[in-house]
């Protein structure tokens, strides 16, 4: 990934949120078949008495990929958060001189680690209880497995494989008018909510507070 200094963001707190509010990410893998991805939500689990954080989902049985490479081999997983087009025109500076082009503003984070398959009924348990625990939290009435007979969940247990990465590195990309004066990233600022990007647009707020 290009990552010119300004807009590499260091702050691990930071690339963690960004994980946890945005689950839903790319894992690459290499293997002898050549490059491969596959969409998953992840978990993330910190564990900051051990000094790590792991990121747990889970394949059905089916998908090749843990046929494909070992455990213990390494991944690239890629998390992105908010995004969108800038308009040159919202740039108060433009009206001056005209130098300007347009561009993309964006969050990602890439996280590097090694990969642990996991076939076990408590493993398996476990991630599926920690993910749904996670996305049923604004549901009226959370969903939990027992809800379902035992014997459904027994045999579909059967269909899945559970993932396990533990993080050994994190890289995170926030593009988000760093580069630009002040006037006129709030140009940006005004222009994206106008265009109903208000996540975006609060996001690059926070930056030009700091």
């Amino acid at each position: 990934m290009y990552l010119p200094e300004i807009f590499e963001e260091k702050d691990h707190e930071k690339l963690y949120q960004l994980i946890e509010n945005y689950p839903f990410a790319t894992l690459v893998s290499q293997s002898t078949n050549g490059l491969g991805a596959n969409h998953l939500p992840f978990k993330l689990l910190r564990e900051p008495e051990h000094h790590r954080a792991i990121l747990v989902a889970h394949i059905a049985r089916n998908n090749p990929l843990h046929t494909q490479i070992r455990n213990g081999t390494e991944v690239l997983v890629i998390f992105q958060g908010e995004q969108g087009y800038i308009s040159p025109n919202w740039y108060p500076s433009k009206q001056q001189h005209h130098q300007h082009v347009p561009t993309w503003n964006y969050q990602v984070v890439h996280v590097n680690g090694a990969i642990r398959f996991l076939e076990d009924e408590k493993s398996l348990r476990g991630i599926l209880a920690k993910l749904t625990r996670t996305h049923e939290a604004k549901q009226p009435k959370p969903w939990k497995m027992s809800d379902a007979p035992s014997d459904y969940i027994a045999e579909e247990l059967k269909g899945i494989i559970g993932i396990e990465i533990e993080i050994q590195q994190m890289t995170g990309k926030f593009k988000l008018s760093q580069n630009r004066d002040k006037v006129d990233a709030v140009g940006v600022v005004d222009g994206l909510e106008q265009q109903g990007k208000a996540k975006l647009a609060q996001a690059i707020q926070q930056y030009i507070e700091d």
